[in-house]
């Protein structure tokens, strides 16, 4: 049976927390009892000291503040009018998390392609296997924001103990498969652009940016469409 994490998991260093994610199954449940869920494919750390990248980097303030509440809490900012999605890690008042950059979508795929706006024949695509318009679900964390309708009246929450959104052990898929993770630079800031504070699953598919950081590719998915 899989497993919520628990406190021990997220208060550790945020490089280690973070490539700990990998393969962990994200779940969001709707008002309506609905289940969305997603196993973690691609995160980035932003540190709590000396990463001019991260929002914590000019103390706290109203807009980050929940980053630097208790290890576990979801951190949710708004960007281009959609949203990104980080775990808080380490102690309070620290200041670091974990984004999630891209998901490999698992449960409730019609649902979030409502969410994401595709039209009909991207629906019909996704509900006939095609994996392109499942890359267009959750590939990149202001996508997989949408998807899971995850907006900033979640931000805060605790993720230990919440009932809406949560993060479980890893799904039999990711632990029955030998996979590897690689590492990179973050993408998309203009900060501390050297770090290498980035990691994801190797060859996986729905890993956002260049398919040249990886190993041989990105062909193949823990689970079909």
């Amino acid at each position: 049976m899989p497993t919520r994490l628990a406190a021990d998991f997220v208060s550790r260093s945020t490089r280690q927390v973070a490539r700990s994610l990998l393969g962990k199954l994200l779940v969001r449940r709707l008002s309506d009892g609905g289940r969305l869920s997603g196993i973690v494919v691609e995160v980035e750390a932003y540190l709590a000291s000396g990463d001019e990248a991260s929002h914590s980097y000019s103390g706290p303030g109203k807009k980050n503040a929940s980053m630097f509440l208790d290890p576990g809490t979801l951190y949710v900012y708004p960007i281009h009018s959609r949203h990104c999605l980080n775990v808080v890690t380490e102690q309070p008042g620290r200041g670091a998390a974990v984004l999630i950059r891209a998901l490999e979508p698992v449960e409730g795929l019609e649902q979030m392609a409502f969410h994401r706006g595709l039209d009909q024949d991207a629906m019909r695509d996704l509900c006939q296997g095609d994996l392109k318009s499942a890359v267009r679900l959750t590939t990149g964390p202001a996508r997989l924001c949408q998807a899971l309708a995850v907006d900033r009246g979640l931000d805060g929450v605790d993720l230990l103990s919440c009932q809406d959104i949560w993060i479980e052990s890893e799904p039999d898929p990711t632990s029955h498969r030998q996979w590897k993770t690689r590492a990179s630079k973050r993408i998309g800031i203009s900060r501390a652009t050297e770090m290498p504070l980035r990691w994801f699953v190797d060859g996986n598919r729905f890993v956002s940016g260049c398919a040249r950081d990886h190993s041989a590719g990105r062909t193949w998915r823990f689970l079909s469409c």
